[in-house]
């Protein structure tokens, strides 16, 4: 089952680092990367929680059960997770998802995972948030291709959603709504996190926790200019750069702006859990975390990594993968 640890602090001080804790305590805590050490932050267990969408444990739940309900999609048979499968990284490892009537989609389904880190959703940023993600694959035509007022008739029509509604939104004369189903989703979401991988145990002060070439590869991902976008607890910045990875034709977040400049952006996508999703870039086309450093190098970085350098960082790269969440698929009504 999902526990959700609503006390626990957002985020430890990023201004002071673990080095000048250790030395406080009086505990000598130096494997020559110290400098490097104090240039990342651990994951938090929850992200930023919205003002206007407080967590709680009944819009957990209800969005819990949205999530894995095939009926809100036009085909009966489709749901969010579909693409998102627990058993796959919260993906699908698959090139482009495969949505309603065999339809294949333009690009690559982002993992959910830690998802409420991020500030742009979706491969070329068209919603700020996950409230908005969560509405765009019910009604896109290759998703799940349902219209928002049917979906609503539909789970309105079971006694179980119109209490569980109820329970989540006490005070709305009629809480099964686009709003608060986008709500639901989006709380669960926000519980999707995985904290405590070896990397954060590291961050933290297990300094045994990585392997001397995962530490290795946490150097050259910082020597090399890596840590420049992939920053923060979830190690993206959340802002869209431009690239044509080999085989893609997307003009990115141009579709979205129209602007010339934001021909061929994505946003930086979450290096956390990155072992277990691939296949790799907006297309899926990149099979391998090695490869897809080595594209990294060469397009973002102009770079020419050798093999070393490819191996270490790749290294370092799954010390990111954390705990997945304490889950159960819940039975539906």
């Amino acid at each position: 089952m999902i526990h959700l640890a609503l006390a626990r602090p957002r985020y430890l001080a990023a201004t002071v680092s673990l080095s000048a804790v250790f030395a406080a305590a009086g505990v000598a805590a130096d494997d020559g990367f110290g400098d490097y050490r104090d240039r990342f932050e651990p994951l938090p267990h929850l992200p930023p929680i919205p003002t206007e969408n407080s967590l709680t444990r009944e819009k957990v739940e209800l969005g819990k059960v949205l999530f894995f309900e095939p009926r809100i999609s036009s085909s009966g048979v489709i749901s969010c997770a579909t693409c998102h499968n627990p058993a796959l990284g919260w993906s699908d490892r698959i090139p482009r998802a495969t949505g309603h009537d065999g339809q294949i989609g333009e690009r690559n389904t982002p993992t959910v995972l830690n998802s409420g880190f991020l500030d742009a959703q979706f491969w070329d940023g068209r919603e700020p948030d996950l409230e908005g993600q969560a509405l765009g694959p019910i009604q896109a035509s290759i998703e799940m291709a349902m219209d928002l007022e049917v979906a609503l008739e539909r789970l309105n029509e079971f006694e179980f959603y119109q209490q569980k509604f109820s329970e989540a939104y006490p005070d709305d004369d009629q809480p099964i709504s686009e709003e608060n189903l986008a709500k639901a989703i989006a709380s669960f979401e926000r519980t999707l996190n995985t904290p405590n991988a070896p990397f954060d145990r590291y961050l933290r002060g297990d300094l045994d926790a990585l392997t001397q070439q995962q530490k290795d590869g946490m150097a050259a991902f910082v020597d090399n200019g890596c840590i420049a976008c992939h920053s923060g607890p979830a190690f993206t910045d959340s802002n869209f750069y431009a690239i044509q990875v080999p085989g893609s034709t997307d003009v990115g977040r141009y579709e979205v702006t129209g602007n010339d400049g934001d021909m061929h952006k994505f946003r930086t996508p979450t290096l956390r859990n990155v072992g277990v999703t691939y296949p790799y870039m907006n297309n899926g086309a990149t099979e391998t975390l090695e490869e897809a450093v080595a594209i990294m190098g060469k397009e973002m970085l102009n770079r020419e990594f050798d093999d070393e350098i490819i191996a270490d960082i790749t290294a370092f790269l799954h010390s990111l993968t954390g705990e997945m969440p304490d889950f159960e698929v819940p039975a539906l009504p």
